[in-house]
């Protein structure tokens, strides 16, 4: 195992855990921050109690994915330092702004409205309440934005020159507003989405599965089924987008991507391979299933687009293959199979509904099964996109400007392996905490307290009804005879 004796391979070693245990937590902030503040907007306009309910419900799990990934980031900022200080003292003047926009635009934004969201239910208005839940929402957003301009600069550098070793910055505009931000941007901020929604079906077909609060998780299902229709499609389509971008971006990550070898000849299309067994010291694929014409269709949209290939580039300069390859296709698969199972329970809904009406949607236990295996599909997802976008763009820190040896600090290897084996523990340790607060979380369900209202004192009148006229689908909601007596029917 030489590799425990490099110290940049153990330094890449380090950070990609850090980002790849990370990147669990944020798109599930991000989604749901956005379907609590329209389930609390419903609420607010219509007075139903089943929409604040809703909100409480899953604001539970907003709270314990928000605190674990606001923990797990924190070393990543520390690694910049660490491990990657040539890289940092190099691209501080663009990087260092762009994260401090992050912390003091979005993240404190977030966080100082996270109070009143959390414990403000009976201390502000309705209203107050939910502009506050549109602040994180919009804090949320606004983070990854910052984010994703960081790493879309990565990936796709702009506005900046090296000068003695330091990238100076040229156009500030062209910086942010660099060629890979809106592909970039855009597939990360829908797969956040479309996470979001799936953690939402899979969760409510739990219950459903279990007939465990059936009428309150049943139109959970059907919102995110319904969403999911639409969000599900549209992010196979930004990723086909953001595919085609590399061929004039990134050509070697495409190639890398698609283990595609030798750039197809004028008047020939490029195959594009199903599968295959990449072998890079030989500079072909061993073995192949192909699509004649396919990467060209892919790529170029034209049946002999050209598509350049991985020998066009020297081998220093070329990316790994054999996890970028597979980590695409593993992602595309998740997210076809999400899609399919909202077009399939859409279908049932309509094709049988007869027989498969709404009301017994909780007896097709294949199909709620099927949503359960969707929330392990779906974070595979994200993990496989992001190992694809990284590590396709080696071995650059800035592609094509500065090399990720370049970047790395000098520290001995037994230094960053100690470090990489205490971060591997803490992590351990927070993510299995984090799965047993939110196995609890589910397990325990939906509390059913009623709605605030605001004292007649303060002379506001809220859109929630008073406990003592709540609606009779409430006590229906809650399943128990308890909720009739506190809500005093």
């Amino acid at each position: 195992m030489d590799w425990l004796q490099h110290p940049e391979l153990l330094a890449r070693a380090q950070f990609g855990f850090i980002a790849m245990f990370h990147i669990l937590w944020p798109p599930l902030t991000i989604g749901l921050a956005l379907i609590l503040f329209g389930l609390e907007t419903a609420w607010v306009k219509t007075g139903k109690a089943v929409y604040y309910h809703q909100t409480k419900f899953w604001t539970k799990l907003f709270l314990i994915n928000f605190g674990v990934g606001v923990i797990s980031g924190i070393p990543m900022e520390f690694s910049f330092g660490t491990n990657w200080g040539p890289f940092s003292t190099a691209s501080g003047d663009f990087m260092g702004n762009i994260l401090g926009f992050e912390t003091a635009m979005a993240f404190m934004l977030e966080a100082g409205f996270l109070g009143i969201m959390l414990f403000g239910w009976n201390r502000v208005g309705p209203k107050m309440h939910l502009f506050a839940t549109g602040m994180v929402a919009f804090g949320s957003t606004l983070s990854a934005f910052w984010i994703m301009v960081a790493n879309s600069w990565m990936q796709t550098p702009a506005g900046v020159k090296l000068v003695d070793s330091q990238f100076a910055i040229t156009n500030w505009l062209a910086a942010v507003l660099n060629p890979d931000l809106p592909y970039g941007f855009g597939h990360m901020f829908t797969a956040a989405i479309e996470l979001s929604l799936v953690v939402m079906a899979g969760v409510s077909a739990y219950y459903l599965l279990n007939k465990r609060h059936v009428e309150f998780f049943r139109p959970a299902f059907k919102w995110a089924v319904v969403a999911l229709f639409i969000v599900a499609p549209l992010q196979i389509l930004i990723g086909d987008s953001a595919g085609s971008a590399l061929a004039d971006t990134q050509p070697a990550k495409l190639a890398a991507i698609e283990a595609h070898w030798h750039t197809n000849k004028p008047g020939e299309g490029a195959p594009w391979a199903l599968l295959a067994i990449p072998n890079q010291a030989e500079q072909k694929n061993d073995w192949a299933l192909e699509i004649p014409d396919g990467l060209s269709l892919i790529a170029t949209k034209t049946l002999t687009g050209k598509v350049v290939g991985l020998t066009h580039f020297k081998p220093e300069d070329q990316p790994p293959v054999w996890i970028p390859f597979y980590a695409f296709r593993v992602m595309v698969a998740a997210g076809v199979f999400v899609a399919f199972m909202a077009f399939w329970t859409l279908w049932m809904l309509w094709r049988r509904r007869e027989r498969m009406t709404a009301a017994r949607i909780s007896d097709n236990k294949w199909l709620l099964r099927g949503w359960l295996l969707a929330i392990p599909a779906v974070y595979a997802a994200v993990e496989a996109g992001w190992m694809t976008r990284e590590i396709g763009r080696q071995p650059w820190i800035v592609y094509g400007m500065m090399r990720t040896s370049e970047g790395v600090s000098q520290l001995p290897a037994s230094t960053v392996l100690w470090s990489l084996s205490m971060y591997a523990l803490f992590y351990a340790v927070i993510g299995i905490a984090a799965l047993v607060f939110a196995s609890r979380t589910i397990r325990k369900g939906p509390d059913f307290d009623a709605p605030p209202h605001q004292p007649a004192a303060r002379g506001h009148r809220g859109p929630a009804t008073p406990p003592a006229a709540l609606p009779a689908h409430t006590a229906a909601l809650a399943g128990s005879a308890q909720l009739a007596v506190e809500g005093g029917q």
